[in-house]
């Protein structure tokens, strides 16, 4: 096991070093968009090492994250690699309130799960500065195009490796994503139809293979030139949308499947993600012997407290709706229940990546939950389309 874990830490640091040179060769201005286990967070203190050696530990470095958990966790991490001297002359913000700044000297920026903090307030942080070193970290790069095309304008890619790509150098756990169907009773499919119907006659009224483009300019630039038939067509068909959505997400049937997961898993120590904080409470209240919840609608101290829960191991099931998607790290964590679904494969693979850090012999798994034959199938099958290890099995009975 140790010849193991020092060749894990030599691979790492190759792929780290490679990387950092890669940035260096850009001119210090640059993007690594790298899987979960890669290790970022390392790459982004080194450079500000790096920086402020070269001018002598004067400097002046900003780190950047989006939220104020990581704030603290990017703050450990210059502790945990020998760099808790230079603390004082670094800056950790969150993009929320960095972007207020303006004309602000530092040695090098280090932006962290960079593709949020692209959105159009955060962005005049950007607008607003400029630096000789900027790094910038993803998991994946954003799916927006004016979102890839603004990052790429920024810090242009500079070093990529794929979530798979690390799985097979070893830098991470092996994993299998299990993509699981579940149905809608009785009365959840009658709604579920009709909002369907709703979507349908909608997207047919503003033309069907433009459908999305045309309510977004209704309901954004033409607002003011939209006829009153359009109008009401755009509200219908997100009306309908919004519908659909919350149906699948509060799919009484995925409360019985995660409960049969739990007492069969039990001795794993699980994730569980709801697709809202209201549906994720009931989540936790269908496994409550074992469950604890951290999400954004909880206090700090309860939130610190369930996460003191789950790594004692007194709640082996933590469950989630957005607020663990990233920097979060338990590396004993083998499973994750996904009950609320996105087509987005950057939140697929963020959460993947929860509970693939490496350990020796584990292997993690990942079971998404989805509503058959509903636009739920749709989002998981281009969420998972980048993913390599991904099984359909055609009943959770087979779990």
């Amino acid at each position: 096991m140790e010849m193991q874990i020092n060749s894990l830490i030599k691979t790492k640091d190759a792929e780290q070093k490679k990387a950092l040179n890669s940035w260096a060769r850009a001119n210090f201005t640059g993007s690594i968009v790298a899987g979960t286990g890669f290790g970022k967070s390392r790459c982004g203190v080194l450079a500000i090492g790096r920086s402020l050696d070269e001018h002598d530990g004067k400097g002046k470095c900003l780190v950047l994250v989006p939220t104020q958990q990581l704030q603290e966790q990017f703050k450990q991490e210059f502790i945990k690699w020998g760099y808790k001297d230079i603390l004082d002359s670094v800056d950790i913000m969150c993009y929320q309130s960095a972007y207020k700044l303006e004309s602000m000297h530092y040695n090098v920026v280090v932006c962290d799960e960079i593709h949020l903090g692209l959105s159009p307030e955060y962005r005049k942080f950007f607008e607003n500065n400029t630096w000789n070193r900027i790094l910038c970290m993803t998991a994946t790069l954003p799916e927006d195009m004016e979102y890839c095309d603004l990052l790429q304008e920024i810090a242009p890619t500079i070093y990529r490796i794929t979530l798979d790509e690390c799985v097979n150098l070893g830098l991470v756990s092996p994993y299998e994503v299990l993509c699981v169907p579940v149905e809608l009773d009785s009365v959840e499919k009658a709604e579920y139809d009709k909002a369907n119907k709703t979507f349908v006659y909608a997207k047919y009224q503003l033309g069907q293979f433009d459908a999305f483009e045309k309510a977004n300019y209704i309901m954004g630039a033409g607002k003011h030139t939209a006829t009153g038939q359009e109008k009401a067509a755009a509200v219908q068909f997100y009306r309908a949308i919004r519908a659909r959505k919350n149906i699948v997400d509060h799919a009484s049937s995925k409360l019985a499947v995660l409960q049969r997961i739990v007492i069969k898993n039990i001795s794993e120590k699980i994730l569980v993600f709801g697709g809202s904080n209201e549906f994720t409470d009931k989540l936790a209240e269908a496994t409550e012997t074992f469950s604890t919840v951290y999400h954004s609608g909880k206090t700090k101290k309860q939130k610190k407290q369930a996460l003191v829960d789950f790594r004692s191991g007194d709640k082996p099931v933590l469950c989630s709706t957005k607020a663990l998607n990233q920097g979060f790290d338990v590396a004993d964590a083998t499973m994750a229940v996904i009950c609320g679904l996105t087509s987005k494969g950057l939140t697929m693979i963020q959460r993947v990546g929860r509970i693939i850090r490496y350990q020796p012999n584990k292997r993690g798994q990942i079971i998404c939950l989805y509503v058959k034959d509903s636009q739920e199938e749709k989002w998981l099958k281009s969420s998972v389309k980048s993913l390599k290890n991904v099984k359909w099995i055609d009943s959770w009975k087979k779990l």
